[in-house]
């Protein structure tokens, strides 16, 4: 997984399938009392977009099974109910894996319907070694400083200078953090989420997670299903396919993403002036990418790093705007700056990422088997690359530390559940991050799982981010466990969000627009 964010856009609402009731698991009053013997210490910490959010930690073991032994601290976050009914916690987690969730609570508590939010405790945490739980992993601060080798390995001195840094960065990371590695990983998150829960005196959670957060809630489902009262997955990541496979799968979503955007601009060509053929705007983006290759924009936006700018286009459309219009300055005037600032505002990374970054590969690496033969990766990298060479490269040498990681691999977890209450699934068809497939293997997997569609959408993280359809899926489910059924693959469909019209003209424009949860969800996953 990489990169994600979602962004809020119009909606056109079509219902579709019956709704039928989950029966509550206990009284208002039971989850009250409960409520009461929570050990977490809450202190206000509210910023200007969310007044109310309070801060507490909880101490974990880092090895369960040594439990009396070391212990990590998780930082936590709570936008707490106000309403009379009281429903329980609600976790919420962004992905990644490597993001940080404390945000996401104010995000969440604030684009629930207010009726819905107020039944809740939205909890937001950062999983062990990100953000502000500690110790915060940072293996190598300036890992994506540019400019960066080219990731096309057209020529062995290339790929030689990728592989160095491949090889260094898992390499300081065993250094640096040789004691904790071991123990970063979704296992243990999953168990960190159960003496969350055990933190909040609550006998069940209820759990929101997008894209690697659904992997996530799976495997705590599957480990924990006693414990689970409501479960929300959204854009979501096969399970059956962690990590390598994943993400090879991600690099031909992505490259149909890409040729979407190159259509949108073609529909605009009274704007952007890059004429009317997909195809051959597609052309004049890869020839811009050879150019940077050559000679870097601005001494710093180079081929990678190009890449890198475009990226966050796939996993949310809001951003074709200004992405287009960069791209056309530089095509036809050969102006630069407006794609270094791109660059510096969406594709860099800082200290807050080089963390992310260090949880994303602890956990990939050590969750399943990478081939630790790099012949393997190049077999199957460039077969990737003759099809879909958008991303391949690109986020083949993301990932290619998993080939010299210090540490062992683990066995996947089977999520298979027929154990849990009805589960609620949300997938867009198009989602590039979280390809469809595994949304529709997820529920095949959880048994008692009701799957809503977003046909045509192509944006990661769809719900609470403008489309009406699929938000009144979720909050009737949230208030009543109401769910819809179908004989079909789908139990709902809902129409896709539109997109966008060539309308931002600043990155101010865009911020406003997106931003309330392009910080919430992890880029990369």
């Amino acid at each position: 997984m990489r990169r994600s964010a979602a962004v809020l856009c119009g909606a056109t609402v079509v219902l579709a399938g019956s709704l039928t009731a989950v029966p509550a698991e206990a009284t208002v009053a039971r989850a009250a009392a409960t409520a009461q013997a929570a050990k977490v210490t809450w202190t206000k910490c509210g910023t200007s977009d969310y007044p109310t959010l309070e801060c507490g930690s909880v101490k974990v073991p880092l090895d369960y099974a040594k439990r009396q032994g070391r212990k990590v601290t998780l930082a936590l976050s709570r936008v707490k109910h106000t309403g009379t009914k009281f429903q329980g916690p609600l976790l919420v987690n962004p992905g990644g894996p490597g993001a940080s969730g404390l945000d996401l609570a104010g995000f969440v508590a604030s684009k629930l319907p207010k009726e819905v939010a107020a039944q809740y405790d939205v909890i937001g945490f950062d999983p062990r070694g990100v953000g502000k739980s500690e110790p915060a992993l940072n293996c190598v601060p300036d890992q994506f400083k540019p400019v960066r080798p080219n990731s096309l390995p057209t020529t062995a001195a290339i790929e030689k200078a990728n592989l160095a840094r491949a090889k260094s960065f898992a390499a300081a990371c065993g250094k640096k953090y040789g004691d904790v590695l071991p123990y970063i990983n979704t296992i243990n998150a999953a168990k960190d989420l159960d003496s969350i829960r055990k933190a909040l005196g609550v006998q069940k959670i209820n759990y929101f997670g997008y894209s690697y957060g659904t992997y996530l809630g799976s495997v705590y489902a599957k480990l924990f299903p006693q414990r689970v009262r409501r479960l929300v997955l959204d854009s979501i990541v096969d399970p059956t396919a962690v990590w390598y496979d994943s993400n090879l799968s991600q690099d031909y979503a992505f490259d149909k993403r890409q040729k979407a955007f190159t259509a949108w601009i073609a529909k605009y060509d009274s704007t952007y002036k890059l004429g009317t053929d997909p195809a051959k705007i597609g052309a004049k983006w890869y020839a811009v990418r050879a150019e940077l290759a050559k000679k870097p924009a601005g001494g710093k936006v180079g081929a990678s790093e190009f890449e890198d700018t475009f990226l966050p286009g796939g996993y949310n459309n809001a951003y074709w705007p200004l992405l287009a219009k960069a791209f056309a300055a530089y095509v036809n005037d050969k102006d630069s700056a407006p794609l270094v600032e791109m660059y510096e505002k969406y594709g860099s990374s800082d200290a807050k990422d080089a963390n992310g970054y260090s949880i994303y590969t602890a956990v990939q690496c050590s969750d399943a088997p990478w081939p630790r033969d790099w012949k393997q990766w190049q077999k199957d990298n460039w077969a990737v690359y003759e099809k879909a060479p958008f991303f391949a490269w690109n986020n083949a040498w993301y990932n290619a530390p998993c080939a010299f990681w210090p540490t062992k691999s683990h066995k996947p977890v089977n999520v298979a559940n027929s154990k849990l209450p009805p589960t609620l699934l949300f997938q867009a068809t198009d989602d590039a991050a979280t390809p469809y497939q595994g949304g529709v293997t997820a529920h095949r997997l959880l048994k008692r799982s009701s799957l809503v569609v977003e046909q045509g959408g192509g944006n990661h993280g769809i719900t609470l981010s403008g489309n009406a359809c699929l938000d009144k899926y979720l909050a009737a489910y949230l208030t009543d466990g109401k769910l819809p059924h179908s004989t079909g693959v789908a139990d709902a469909t809902c129409a896709k969000s539109p997109d966008p019209k060539p309308t931002p003209t600043t990155t101010s424009t865009l911020t406003t627009t997106v931003s309330s949860l392009l910080g919430e969800l992890g880029l990369r996953g």
